[in-house]
């Protein structure tokens, strides 16, 4: 019988221990808000020329505040105009990685010279933590890392985490036309992200989520190591499929299972105003859409336009629109579809028409990554001032509340916003809320994406404000205990990290509101793949050990256990884990 030796950190020793930690914690920070004062790039780029495969190469891919293209280069990717103002704080130096070796170089060089990292693939980040830090910080901006290589006799295809999901359903397009990946709307969205927070389109009542459709992975980890899905392991391939890949490592690549896609498909948008019964209309949607067949996915917004409320009904049909009106006309009579509404076209072709380019355009638009074309709203750009929320609603929401809807988007600052509502049922109900980090699951019959969009830097307060009230007149008819929130529709109102260090428990906070109860799982990750916490933002997993103050600089910390030694976490009576062993 094999034996196991247990050793358990006793009580006095986590004190002792952490009262060292703190003090050391407590420099780091202190030193790291001083920095810039003390800062030398040419340190920093002698770091990384000395860490990278290719010496020579690496220059070409390095922006300090001196080079002349780093404010082009910085803003080319930021899409949330609230987060490119003059008082946005900005990186002390940004990489444009080429190969792996760079991302590994700049990841150990940030570590050595107390910078943080940002991790950028696409820029959408709602609140900007893929490109802005309150402390000094490098941003690693993976648009350089954009290949594709699609298998379309394996239905697979590998994607870097710098392609945007535009470039990568073109690429797959070019391989076949009965396949597709179902992953979202807006074409210049970073794969890298999109995924690694879940990642939802029109397919997902038939397929599921983006993380819900990847077999491998590419990682760089806190110590500058490269990982496939099998020397991750399946608990970090877990974490990085909806847990968002930022606490963990710089995702690279993802291989992707392309799902099978019919010849023809179906398109139609049917507005419908006030007067034309909208809210009796979407009223009787709330009951049926997640009940659709799997092939058929119709999302609502709710928007104003000009001094009129209408509702927006925006459909994807798998199959052709003689198999569709009998559908419709059995299950949603409603909406009053006919065939002069339907527009029958190939997949990649509703791709490009749901990213809000007019027919007849170039599929070739996909392609670029400064399309100022967003997906969501009609005439829509993704370079604007923006603020967005989420809901999940799990019972309808009773008629006579939509006037309370409508009375804030009357206001002032709901003349460019928006609700969407995205139905589930499906496949989404088939996957367990454990099986991936994103516990959205059976129950819920739809998602609510709100947002809002203003022209200048001085009215973000009162449209943030006015979002606010839309969020909390909802508080009713949404989910509780917690409220749901997406965490690919970012969020800082719903609770954030501290600066230094930040306990399980107020993250909990927040993350319990994006996880539910994989929150936990996701800090026991955290906890064995970067338990010094160098992987932060204002809403990354925190770590157990950090938690217990046994995450100090390497110099000063007790020696690693082998890499065979698995961390164990016994948890509180509220499920959080309250100690360390190793096994």
């Amino acid at each position: 019988m094999k034996s196991s030796c247990t050793f358990i950190i006793p009580f006095a020793f986590i004190l002792l221990l952490s009262y060292d930690c703190w003090v050391t914690f407590a420099n780091i920070h202190a030193t790291s808000s001083v920095l810039d004062d003390h800062y030398d790039d040419n340190l920093f780029l002698d770091c990384l020329s000395m860490h990278s495969d290719n010496a020579s190469s690496i220059s070409e891919v390095i922006y300090t505040k001196s080079h002349s293209s780093y404010s082009s280069v910085l803003n080319f990717s930021i899409q949330n105009l609230r987060f490119s103002t003059p008082n946005t704080p900005k990186p002390q130096v940004i990489v444009t990685p080429s190969d792996v070796s760079q991302v590994q170089a700049a990841i150990k060089c940030s570590q050595k010279h107390g910078l943080e990292v940002r991790i950028r693939s696409g820029g959408h980040d709602f609140e900007g933590l893929s490109f802005v830090s309150e402390v000094p910080f490098v941003i690693i901006d993976l648009l350089n890392l954009s290949e594709i290589s699609v298998d379309a006799e394996e239905q697979t295809a590998w994607v870097q985490a710098g392609a945007t999901l535009g470039q990568l359903y073109y690429r797959i397009a070019e391989k076949s036309k009965n396949l597709g990946f179902p992953g979202g709307l807006c074409p210049t969205v970073g794969a890298g992200g999109h995924i690694s927070g879940g990642g939802y389109g029109v397919m997902l009542r038939k397929f599921g989520l983006a993380a819900d459709n990847i077999v491998d992975a590419h990682l760089i980890d806190a110590k500058g190591r490269f990982l496939d899905r099998k020397s991750m392991g399946e608990d970090l391939f877990w974490a990085i499929r909806g847990g968002g890949g930022a606490s963990f490592g710089v995702i690279v690549a993802w291989k992707v299972s392309l799902v099978t896609v019919p010849s023809t498909v179906t398109r139609f948008l049917v507005t419908r105003s006030l007067d034309q019964n909208a809210t009796e209309i979407v009223h009787k949607w709330q009951y049926v859409a997640h009940k659709f067949h799997e092939d058929l996915f119709i999302e609502v917004t709710l928007s104003r336009v000009n001094s009129m409320m209408v509702a927006i009904f925006s459909s994807v049909f798998l199959g052709g629109v003689d198999r569709l009106l009998p559908m419709m006309q059995e299950s949603f009579p409603e909406l009053g579809l006919t065939k002069e509404d339907c527009t029958e076209m190939n997949w990649i072709e509703s791709v490009q028409n749901l990213a809000g380019f007019e027919k007849g355009q170039s599929l070739d638009l996909l392609l670029d990554r400064d399309s100022q074309s967003n997906g969501v709203v009609v005439n829509g750009t993704t370079k604007a001032f923006f603020k967005g929320k989420a809901d999940y609603v799990k019972e309808p929401i009773p008629v006579n509340a939509f006037e309370g809807i409508y009375d804030k988007f009357y206001e002032e600052e709901g003349q460019i916003a928006f609700m969407v509502l995205v139905p589930y049922g499906g496949k989404m109900s088939e996957i367990s809320e454990s099986e991936t980090p994103y516990p959205h699951r059976a129950g819920n019959i739809y998602q609510i994406f709100y947002g809002v969009f203003w022209g200048e830097d001085g009215a973000s307060q009162r449209h943030i404000d006015w979002l606010r009230r839309l969020y909390s007149y909802m508080t009713p008819y949404v989910s509780k205990n917690p409220r749901g929130a997406y965490i690919n529709n970012r969020d800082l109102d719903v609770g954030t990290n501290n600066q230094g260090y930040t306990s399980v428990e107020q993250a909990s906070v927040w993350g319990n509101k994006y996880f539910k109860n994989n929150f936990k799982r996701l800090v026991h990750v955290k906890t064995m793949v970067d338990p010094h916490d160098f992987f932060r933002n204002e809403q990354s997993i925190p770590p157990l050990i950090d938690n217990l103050r046994i995450s100090c600089p390497e110099s000063t910390c007790s020696p690693s256990p082998p890499s065979e030694i698995t961390p164990l976490l016994t948890e509180d009576s509220n499920g959080f884990p309250s100690s360390c062993s190793f096994q």
